[in-house]
């Protein structure tokens, strides 16, 4: 899939003129022939391809809705994407970041537009056997990169609270879920994983930056090589547990292809896509890590992914989404989600 906008026309809640007057101060000329296109896939901060008589950018802002506290944190994603320009990992060049919403309804960011593929299956039709292998490959040896960096060094010591981070999180997403819930009966899965995560916490206190959504539609790879030239949407990123990144991103392997894309069901070996226990070998060798997931990670990673969805479900019911389905797609991803952590608990014998 390539990064290409297949229509010119504004989101909801992008001012066309008011874009054009700020690139006009912001390029220091005047723009005559100005086209901006919402991008494919994403269903939480609306994000822009933005062409300003040639010149190109990507657009990201918050939506325009009431907003969780710490949701959408835009102002965190411009941050640690420039703590990581120079470094292992690759990040989009960013231009500017606003924070003054009364230009474009809230705070906005301007980034590279990088020329290269996005992959929303991680069956990825089309391609060879070889070639899924060493996209597999790139997308570990990225995530290791990500969990290796020196975040101090980098700036981003206070990129995160003390504490035991999995308390923090379950805290923190189930009170978000009481918000974005229909009703007792909406997903039962969730409210039982809940129950069940917050009964086994582990004790562990390994620390890394955290990308927070990292799975291969937030990846953009190189347009002819099997390598990862850009790692998008930061809006989770913190520090935290390592394991949960390592989770979030092995979900496919537990999920089915309706199911955000997973593998479940599918011949692996046949396709050239490496079994679960494979891929978390080759990232374990890359970061340098002693300890290994677990299904407490698998399921916490199934609970982030159902509340996450039943956010843009709710977000989707608000008006406050490119996507004319999100609310629809969001609640039936919650539900799947949510049974699939229900069923790793079953099984896992914790």
């Amino acid at each position: 899939m390539n990064t290409q906008p297949e229509t010119l026309a504004p989101g909801p809640g992008l001012d066309i003129e008011a874009l054009r007057g700020f690139l006009e101060g912001f390029l220091g000329r005047a723009v005559h022939d100005l086209a901006v296109a919402p991008t494919a896939g994403g269903m939480s901060n609306p994000t822009y391809f933005v062409t300003a008589d040639g010149w190109r950018a990507v657009l990201r802002k918050q939506p325009g809705m009431k907003l969780a506290k710490s949701a959408h944190a835009i102002d965190r994603e411009f941050r640690v994407m420039g703590a990581l320009r120079d470094s292992a990992v690759p990040v989009p060049h960013l231009y500017h970041y606003e924070a003054d919403a009364s230009l474009l309804g809230t705070p906005f960011y301007l980034m590279e537009w990088l020329e290269g593929r996005v992959f929303t299956e991680y069956a990825l039709p089309g391609l060879s056997p070889d070639q899924r292998r060493a996209i597999y490959a790139s997308m570990a040896t990225t995530m290791a990169a990500i969990h290796r960096l020196d975040f101090q060094a980098a700036g981003l010591g206070d990129f995160g609270r003390p504490g035991n981070y999995f308390e923090r999180q379950i805290s923190r997403w189930s009170q978000l879920w009481q918000q974005y819930r229909k009703g007792d009966a909406d997903n039962p899965d969730l409210d039982r994983m809940i129950l069940w995560l917050g009964n086994r916490i582990p004790d562990s206190q390994l620390l890394a930056l955290c990308h927070g959504d990292f799975r291969i539609g937030n990846l953009m790879f190189h347009s002819t090589e099997p390598r990862v030239i850009g790692v998008l949407d930061w809006e989770l990123s913190t520090l935290g547990h390592p394991l949960v990144d390592v989770a979030f991103n092995t979900q496919a392997w537990n999920m089915a292809p309706d199911e955000n894309g997973g593998v479940l069901g599918i011949d692996l070996a046949a396709e050239g896509i490496p079994a679960e226990a494979d891929y978390l070998e080759a990232y374990y060798a890359e970061a340098g890590t002693t300890e290994r997931i677990s299904d407490f990670h698998r399921a916490f990673a199934m609970f982030r992914g159902a509340v996450g969805s039943a956010g843009v479900a709710w977000r989707g019911e608000q008006g406050n989404s490119t996507l004319p389905d999100s609310a629809q797609v969001g609640r039936r991803l919650a539900l799947a989600y949510a049974r699939r952590g229900m069923e790793i608990a079953a099984r896992s014998g914790l």
